[in-house]
């Protein structure tokens, strides 16, 4: 046998040897061998990050509920679908439909009457139409642009959707009701009474389980188990006149921001405790509110004063104002999938603006129906919609 041969053979043996004592001392003392003590600590083997609500698509990063929204990721779903920003127009029962490119009206869309909010469906494919007063929402198919046949649904203000895909949840805001119905047929599942007014804006926590809701008449806030459909907390914001509207959670999902369009400044909740909430300043009549792509800055629409305010959630604060050129009364809206236009209807005053999210410009203002309220920007970055003019993750 030649000399490196023989050197390769006693180093094999050498290492079976070693690997033989080991495991004989493994089994000795009753431990586990270090190779399958590895295997058990892989994450795959430890669960998921976040325990979320059964059937709900894992949480992809636990520090950020948003990180499926990031520029330009969008589902393979609405890939094709063309850029476009529908806008509700709730005294003229019509949805305008824009280019944000050239920033120009394409089409008016009829629907029904008082379109409030355009919310697109959990699965993407669909965006429906809130029309409150009409009892219905009208389905648009964003591939075409074409509407179908209204569906009956009673008090439609706005609509959300579960996190796992299985309800639709009907805001049903004079009804004073929370309605669960089938995603698709939109047939009553159901019916929860509230007993709060106004109920009109929500959004999940960070694993689904539960979703804060806005009760804009009476000045208070819900908190209802997803699971359960089922009411399990309620308070009176401590605000004379209260009146709280939209809803977002922070990226971290430790916190619920709600915009008070009458204590002029949005709500800070720990939405797991369901704590007294404290206030926060922001602008005359705040009203929407908008995360960015990158999950830093988010945007308050002031209605009142016809501002954005930004917040940034590292710093806890807010850091800069923006102002429209000649006022304006920016409402609701979204931001496009690239994430350098925020889109905000001007409630009172039959236009849209189109305002770039790096230095605040307004770089649009374009006149549409009477009464425009919750428009959607649409496609947008996501796996799945939880609805109002959308949320997604």
């Amino acid at each position: 046998m030649h000399a490196r041969t023989l050197t390769r053979t006693l180093i094999a043996g050498l290492a079976l040897a070693a690997l033989a004592a080991c495991g004989d001392a493994q089994q000795q003392s009753g431990g586990t061998p270090p190779s399958i003590r590895a295997a058990k600590a892989t994450p795959a083997e430890r669960g998921p990050a976040v325990d979320g609500l059964p059937g709900m698509p894992p949480v992809l990063d636990p520090k950020d509920v948003y990180a499926a929204d990031r520029p330009n990721k969008l589902s393979p779903v609405v890939r094709d679908f063309p850029s476009r920003v529908y806008v509700p127009n709730t005294e003229s029962d019509t949805v305008t439909v824009i280019d944000p490119k050239t920033y120009k009206v394409i089409e008016t869309v009829p629907v029904g009457r008082q379109p409030q909010h355009v919310v697109p469906s959990w699965d993407l494919k669909t965006l429906w139409v809130n029309n409150d007063k009409g009892n219905t929402l009208t389905p648009i198919d964003p591939r075409t642009g074409e509407a179908g046949e209204p569906v009956d649904v009673h008090d439609p203000y706005n609509l959300y959707f579960t996190p796992d895909g299985k309800y639709a949840v009907v805001m049903a805001s004079l009804d004073r009701e929370l309605v669960f119905r089938d995603p698709h047929t939109m047939k009553v599942k159901k019916t929860v009474p509230v007993t709060c007014y106004g109920v009109n804006h929500a959004d999940f926590s960070l694993d689904g389980r539960y979703f804060i809701v806005s009760c804009e008449f009476s000045g208070e806030l819900l908190k209802v188990d997803t699971r359960a459909m089922k009411v399990v907390g309620r308070q009176k914001l401590p605000f004379d006149g209260a009146m709280p509207q939209d809803v977002k959670i922070s990226p971290d999902g430790r916190r619920f921001y709600i915009a008070d369009m009458k204590a002029d400044g949005m709500w800070v909740l720990d939405g797991d405790t369901f704590a007294t909430p404290t206030l926060l300043p922001t602008g005359k009549g705040a009203h929407g509110l908008y995360v960015g792509r990158d999950s830093r800055e988010m945007y308050v629409s002031n209605r009142g004063e016809g501002t954005v305010s930004v917040f940034d959630f590292s710093r806890d604060e807010l850091t800069k104002k923006w102002r429209l050129p000649g006022g304006g009364s920016p409402d609701m809206g979204g931001v496009s999938a690239d994430g350098k236009v925020l889109w905000l209807s001007g409630r009172y005053d039959a236009e849209v603006y189109a305002i770039d999210t790096r230095t605040g410009e307004q770089l649009a203002r374009i006149k549409v129906g009477q009464g425009p309220h919750g428009l959607a920007v649409y496609p947008q970055p996501g796996r799945y919609s939880l609805g109002h003019t959308g949320i997604f993750r």
